[in-house]
C-alpha cells in the first residue's frame, strides 16, 4: 500500500458534524416495514426499544442526538465493539444509563418486563435475527400493543439498505433526512456500478476469511451478508461455492486449491487476541503489523494472491451498517484497478463525517 493510501486509510479525528436543524414530523403516521406489515402510530416515536444496539449508529445517520430517543437497548455494541461504544458514549454519556433489555451472552434474550418498563413507542428489530425465544417475545409485546418495526442491513444489505432507512427515517419522523441520506448512498452506489458495467464474467475470485486470526482458520461468508457485497463489487466469492449459509469454515487446503486472485480479511475489535485491529483509534501501523504477522502464524503468508501483494483487510462491522459504501468502494478498487481507481473510500467516510454521522468514523477501516 502506497503513502497516499496507508494516509488515506487513516481517517483524521472530526468534529461533530453541523447538521441542519431537525423537520421532524408530528402528524399520525403509517409506514409499511421490511417484512410488509403496516405500523401505526399516532405520532413519529421519541422513545424505541433496539433488539440490536449497534442501530444506534444507522440512527445517527439521521439523527444529531440518537442516544437521546433510546428507551431501551441489547448490550450487544457494548460487548462486542467496545471501541466503537466508548466512542458513542464519549458524545453522549447519557448512553451508559439506557437500560439494557437483552443480554447478548443469552443468544436473543429479551426481556419482555424490561421493555415494557421502558415505555417505548415502538421497538427495532433487525430482520436477521428474528427467530426462536426473540420472535416469541416480540410477538408478545406486539400484542400488548408496542409496534415491531423490522430493518435489515445485514441480510441482503444491497437489497434492504435504502428501503430500511427510509422506514427508519418514517419512524423517527425525519423523512427529510433520510432522503438526503438516499441520495448520497444511491449516488455512490450508481458509480460504482457504472465503473462495473459490462464486467460480466470477468470476477477474480476473491476468498473473504471473517475475523481473521480472531477464531480457527478460516472462517468464511457462504450466501448470505458479505456475499451480496462482494458480487456487487465485482467478486466472486468462493466461500459461497462451498457454504450454504450465511457463514461456514473453509480448509486451508480447499483455499490453496481454488487459488483465489484476492485475499481479504476481516478486523475489528480483538487485535489482542490474534486478529486484525481495525476501527475506532487503531493506527494505520498497528493494523498492517497485526495482519502480517497473522498470516505468517496462520500459514496464509504462502497463498500466491498474499505473495504477489493482493492482501488487504477491512472493518467486520461493515457488514450491518449503512456505512457499508465505504467497504464496497474499497472492494472494488482492490478487484478491478484498472476500472475503479477513481474511487474514494476515504472521501466518501469524510463526506459521512461531515454530513451524516453523529458518531464519525475516527481510525482505521481497511488496510
Amino acid at each position: 500500500m502506497n503513502r497516499r493510501h496507508l494516509l488515506g486509510a487513516a481517517l483524521p479525528l472530526l468534529a461533530t458534524p453541523a447538521l441542519p436543524r431537525l423537520a421532524r414530523a408530528q402528524a399520525p403516521l403509517r409506514l409499511t416495514d421490511l417484512r410488509g406489515r403496516e405500523i401505526t402510530l399516532p405520532r413519529p416515536a421519541r422513545r424505541v426499544v433496539l433488539t440490536q444496539a449497534r442501530h444506534v449508529l444507522a440512527m445517527g445517520l439521521l439523527h444529531p442526538d440518537p442516544v437521546s430517543l433510546v428507551a431501551g437497548w441489547a448490550d450487544d455494541l457494548r460487548q462486542m465493539n467496545a471501541p466503537e461504544y466508548a466512542a458513542l458514549r464519549a458524545r453522549f454519556p447519557k448512553a451508559d444509563a439506557v437500560p439494557i433489555v437483552s443480554r447478548s451472552s443469552q443468544g436473543g434474550g429479551l426481556s419482555v418486563e424490561a421493555v415494557l418498563a421502558a415505555q417505548p413507542d415502538a421497538i427495532i428489530a433487525s430482520g436477521a435475527a428474528l427467530r426462536g425465544e426473540l420472535q416469541e417475545n416480540l410477538d408478545r409485546l406486539a400484542a400488548a400493543g408496542i409496534p415491531v418495526v423490522v430493518i435489515d442491513f445485514f441480510s441482503n444489505p444491497i437489497r434492504d439498505t435504502r428501503r430500511s432507512i427510509a422506514i427508519l427515517g418514517a419512524l423517527l419522523g425525519l423523512e427529510e433526512r433520510a432522503a438526503a441520506f438516499d441520495r448520497f448512498y444511491a449516488g455512490r452506489m450508481e458509480r460504482i456500478a457504472a465503473r462495473l458495467e459490462g464486467l460480466g464474467a470477468a470476477r477474480p475470485r476473491v476468498v473473504v476469511h471473517a475475523h481473521a486470526g480472531g477464531t480457527p482458520c478460516c472462517a468464511s461468508p457462504g450466501k448470505g451478508a458479505f456475499d451480496a457485497m462482494i458480487r456487487f463489487a465485482g467478486g466472486h466469492n468462493i466461500g459461497a461455492d462451498l457454504l450454504p449459509g450465511n457463514v461456514g469454515q473453509l480448509s486451508l487446503e480447499y483455499i490453496l486449491d481454488q487459488d483465489p486472485a484476492i485475499y481479504v480479511a476481516t478486523g475489528g475489535p480483538y487485535g489482542g487476541r490474534g486478529g486484525i485491529s481495525l476501527g475506532t483509534g487503531v493506527e494505520p501501523a498497528q493494523a498492517r503489523r497485526e495482519m502480517a504477522a497473522m498470516l505468517q502464524r496462520e500459514r496464509l503468508d504462502i497463498l500466491p494472491a498474499v505473495k504477489a501483494g493482493r492482501a488487504h483487510a477491512i472493518w467486520h462491522p461493515f457488514n450491518d451498517t449503512p456505512a457499508h459504501i465505504v467497504m464496497l468502494e474499497a472492494l472494488a478498487r482492490w478487484f478491478h484497478p484498472e476500472r475503479c481507481a477513481d474511487l474514494d473510500p476515504a472521501a466518501t467516510t469524510a463526506e459521512l463525517n461531515s454530513r451524516f454521522l453523529a458518531v464519525p468514523m475516527e481510525g482505521t477501516y481497511w488496510a
